[in-house]
């Protein structure tokens, strides 16, 4: 019944050069379950019927008894083949635009036939003469422009509105980007030219001009939106036309039809191959956000690792220490007098390597007191002093709010930083700047090592003891080790040299995991 009734409202509406009739058939026999099929057709029958039994002493017995014949009779074969063979329409109910556009204009064709053949047993006034190209070509162009009036905008309605209530519909609506820019653009564009087309004599060539330069708000919209732009775009662009058309059976209008459904369908193809481009490449993106937190995640893991082994350490330094202790008591009890201040010297550095090789797999003053004071009072600070060069650091902006991940992240750079340009055996004095910053909703921080070459102070570093110590910390790549961690975290580093000395950049972003849209 509600097909029925959808019938009838569509057929009242419709004209030969303008049949959404054909649209609405399309469109309900493609999204359709194939059960219920034999109830639309009688649906549609009741309209025909009835209107049979209207004209038919005007039109005669032999036209009456065709057109109660619904269309949807004749077209049901040629839908099941275009559903099977050509499937315009998905399990998902994502499209195929050419398999859409394809089907449309077969369907165009067979309903093109059947008005046709009820127009030749149709009981004619005397001496009327039939032109069969101009009936031809204004049935093939009303059903095929009737068709991408309806059928596309349907689709992609149906899509919008899959699995959702009217309150989630209506939102969905009022946040799709698509409604959005044609209610606040596309739509005043028409409105202007419709004013226009309205302002004109009707037969005046300008009328035409607008008619025809209803297609460019289509390829606007196709081009931005992809197909769903361009089957907004079509509706509303043939409905505008239809309503420019001075009278029924004009051929301008049928002239601007045609450049207007060759528009619609070269833009729909367009707007699928767009659409198609934009789908892979936020696949393409989703999957390098997923392999960027995979490998960050990963980054986490082995530093959770690195942390579980110093731990380790830790534990053996307290062992070797006991251990030390009860062999020194011993022995002061076998041998009373016994000088045992070689035997502390080597049990003081052996507990030292095992302190720093600790905290060269994972910092302890990052983790018990935090970046600041693990950058300016910690390892690398104390061992840089021993060696004779100058330290200096200045952190500023929101560090604690960044992830724990990127702040180890950003200590293993200065690491790498400063043990690439002590191997250079060229510096004497350190800056470091960190400057927490946050950029297109995310949280990052910049990273700049200066390094300054002091000729009087470059003699007083002691390269021979420092360098081992440094490099203990590190992984041994050097700039590359840089740029790799600093890549991960979606940044880049840069490099600059001057006179009295060069200086390393980094720019980090806290880890985002990529939405699935």
């Amino acid at each position: 019944m509600g097909y029925g009734l959808a019938v009838g409202l569509f057929r009242e509406i419709s004209i030969a050069q303008w049949n959404v009739l054909t649209g609405l058939r399309l469109t309900v026999f493609l999204l359709a379950p194939y059960a219920y099929w034999p109830a639309l057709i009688v649906g549609e029958s009741g309209y025909f019927i009835g209107l049979s039994f209207q004209c038919g002493p005007d039109y005669g017995m032999a036209w009456a008894v065709l057109n109660a014949i619904p269309s949807s009779l004749y077209v049901a074969p040629l839908m099941y083949w275009i559903r099977e063979r050509l499937r315009p329409v998905a399990k998902d109910y994502s499209v195929d635009m050419g398999a859409l556009l394809g089907g449309a204009l077969l369907v165009s064709i067979c309903v093109m036939s059947i008005s046709m053949l009820l127009f030749y047993v149709m009981k004619l006034p005397p001496g009327y003469k039939i032109h069969n190209l101009e009936l031809i070509s204004r049935y093939l162009i009303g059903n095929y422009l009737g068709a991408l009036t309806v059928t596309p905008l349907a689709l992609f309605i149906h899509q919008l509105s899959r699995g959702a209530g009217w309150r989630v519909l209506y939102r969905r609506a009022v946040n799709n980007s698509v409604f959005f820019e044609t209610a606040a653009l596309a739509l005043p564009v028409f409105a202007f030219l419709l004013w226009l087309g309205i302002n004109t004599p009707p037969h005046a060539p300008m009328r035409q001009m607008v008619q025809v330069a209803m297609f460019l708000p289509v390829v606007w919209l196709a081009l931005r939106h992809g197909s769903k732009g361009g089957a907004v775009g079509g509706t509303l662009a043939s409905g505008a036309v239809m309503l420019l058309m001075p009278e029924l059976r004009d051929p301008s209008t049928l002239q601007a039809e045609v450049v207007l459904a060759f528009a619609i369908s070269t833009m729909l193809l367009m707007g699928a191959r767009i659409t198609a481009l934009d789908g892979r490449a936020k696949r393409e993106e989703y999957d390098i956000g997923m392999a960027y937190a995979l490998a960050q995640r990963n980054v986490y893991i082995g530093e959770m690792q690195l942390r579980m082994t110093s731990h380790a350490v830790e534990q053996i330094q307290e062992s070797v220490q006991m251990g030390f202790a009860t062999i020194m008591g011993r022995l002061r009890q076998l041998q009373p007098a016994v000088d045992d201040r070689g035997y502390q010297r080597q049990a003081r550095v052996a507990q030292d390597q095992l302190h720093r090789l600790a905290d060269s797999l994972y910092p302890r003053a990052l983790r018990d007191r935090g970046l600041l004071n693990a950058l300016k009072d910690g390892t690398m600070a104390g061992l840089l002093e021993e060696g004779g060069l100058t330290y200096s650091c200045d952190l500023r902006g929101p560090l604690s709010q960044l992830s724990y991940t990127l702040r180890l992240t950003i200590y293993r750079i200065v690491w790498e930083a400063v043990a690439e340009a002590c191997a250079r055996k060229d510096i004497s004095d350190i800056q470091l700047r960190i400057r927490g910053i946050h950029a297109g909703g995310r949280q990052g921080a910049i990273v700049s090592v200066h390094f300054h070459a002091d000729p009087v102070r470059l003699k007083q570093a002691r390269w021979d003891d420092l360098l081992p110590r440094i490099a203990r910390s590190t992984s041994g790549l050097g700039l590359q080790a840089i740029r790799d961690r600093a890549g991960l975290f979606g940044g880049r580093t840069r490099t600059r040299a001057w006179s009295d000395g060069w200086r390393i950049s980094a720019l980090l972003f806290d880890p985002v995991l990529p939405s699935n849209d």
